[in-house]
């Protein structure tokens, strides 16, 4: 991501639900207001922003999500209203919202400004249980007991998942250390080396210059 990107960062240990509000001044020059989620493999996401303001008041509002590996999966230019975003994440990665509000060309110095209300839904929070329930004729104690057991699938996987990434960065942090250790035994073998063929360079300096 762009480094001057202004970053809301919130990580979640599940998928759950994640609603706020933000208020985006309008800007000749913006940067992007960003909302960063935590999502995993394969999971089903839900993002619903309603807007105030309407097209032709003199803001542009761009609408941009994408995750930390580089894979875009919305982009809508000059939203209004309520928008609704709905994709498959192909890796676990953090997932950015990003929202930019640019005044339009030609529009005189007025404080504009849009404010957003934004749902982020993933995994089984993000599915239509109603439908499921509909198609399915399930019963609501089912239908209850079925989303339950979806969530502590997507905690469990959440947990390996953790559990694989600190397994791998402890494994890279013993071999950082392993090859730190050998570096600087090289180090002190070097300059021990470097100091003995000192001492015996002057040694040889002053017997030829007769002074010892």
């Amino acid at each position: 991501m762009l480094m001057p990107n202004i970053w809301l960062a919130v990580t979640f240990l599940v998928s759950l639900v994640l609603a706020l509000q933000v208020e985006l001044p309008a800007m000749q020059d913006p940067t992007p207001t960003c909302i960063r989620d935590f999502v995993g493999r394969d999971q089903m996401v839900v993002v619903n922003l309603k807007t105030t303001g309407y097209r032709g008041d003199g803001q542009q509002l761009l609408l941009t999500v994408h995750d930390t590996l580089g894979n875009r999966f919305y982009k809508k230019d000059d939203i209004s209203g309520e928008v609704r975003a709905v994709f498959t994440t192909q890796d676990a990665a953090a997932i950015d919202i990003c929202l930019t509000n640019r005044v339009e060309p030609g529009r005189t110095r007025v404080y504009l400004t849009r404010e957003v209300e934004i749902d982020v839904e993933s995994g089984a929070a993000a599915r239509d249980w109603n439908a499921v329930q509909a198609a399915e004729k399930l019963q609501p104690a089912e239908v209850e007991l079925r989303r339950i057991a979806e969530m502590t699938s997507e905690i469990a996987h959440q947990l390996l998942y953790l559990k694989n990434r600190e397994e791998r960065m402890r494994d890279t942090n013993e071999s950082t250390n392993s090859r730190v250790k050998w570096f600087s035994v090289l180090i002190v073998l070097a300059l021990i080396g470097l100091g003995g063929w000192q001492i015996q360079y002057l040694r040889h300096y002053f017997k030829v210059k007769h002074i010892i």
